[in-house]
């Protein structure tokens, strides 16, 4: 039965375990294409707006699993400097899952065996979807297909015209895009709304015209039949007995 433990652990895999193993995995990128003489690389974490942007890492505004690493061009260019780019992030989860196995082996870690047990399983987890070649969702090969495509042939051989790892300045223009739009929206909502505020401001006038024109009328028709029991009381007291 699904209770309040498993809660935590989802929360716990969802929000930290998980997210960090994606940052280790972009990492791996990050790693070999420094070796490789990598220009102009970026480890994007999160999506949305920039809340700051340190040397190669930009962080967005809305944490989660969405991370990626990109980069302008190779300085050493070939078949097997693309296999060991992709072969990146595979190598780190694996080392990393390694570690941390081997530490619990060895009776280290044990005060959280629970929550490293779990980060080894979604370590590995990526490592298959990674190893074992395959298209991804979007017709995309992932990183063991990738690999798989440069042994054998010596390119990729998926005819997508569109580079697996983005490149930064394009990235860079796409945000900026992105930016913008968002910028054109928040600005259409706030003459929307400052529009709607005119409308209710002026409905709010016309109201307050209306009900102060019934009130000028209420006060004519008491002052007017004030008057009249004025003449009336008048009238009957001037009236001979």
């Amino acid at each position: 039965m699904f209770g309040l433990s498993d809660l935590v652990a989802l929360v716990i895999s969802a929000f930290i375990i998980l997210p960090v193993v994606v940052f280790l995995r972009e990492m791996g990128y990050v790693i070999v294409g420094v070796l490789l003489g990598v220009k102009n690389p970026r480890l994007t974490v999160g999506s949305g707006p920039r809340i700051v942007k340190v040397g190669m890492f930009d962080i967005r505004k809305y944490y989660h699993l969405y991370s990626w690493f990109s980069y302008d061009s190779l300085k050493r260019e070939g078949k097997f400097a693309y296999i060991l780019l992709y072969a990146g992030p595979i190598l780190v989860n694996v080392v990393v899952a390694l570690v941390i196995n081997a530490m619990l082996a060895n009776d280290m870690l044990q005060e959280y065996e629970t929550f490293w047990n779990r980060f080894i399983f979604y370590a590995f987890y990526y490592v298959l979807f990674d190893v074992v070649p395959m298209k991804t969702a979007n017709g995309m090969p992932n990183n063991g297909l990738i690999i798989y495509e440069m042994l054998r042939y010596g390119k990729r051989t998926d005819f997508n015209e569109e580079p697996f790892i983005p490149a930064t300045s394009e990235v860079e223009e796409q945000y900026e895009e992105e930016m913008e739009k968002i910028e054109e929206v928040k600005e259409h909502q706030k003459d929307v709304a400052a529009e709607e505020a005119d409308t209710k401001y002026e409905e709010r006038q016309h109201k307050a015209e209306i009900e102060k024109v019934k009130q000028d009328e209420i006060e004519d028709l008491e002052k007017a039949g004030k008057h009249e029991q004025a003449k009336k009381k008048k009238h009957e007291k001037n009236m001979p007995e």
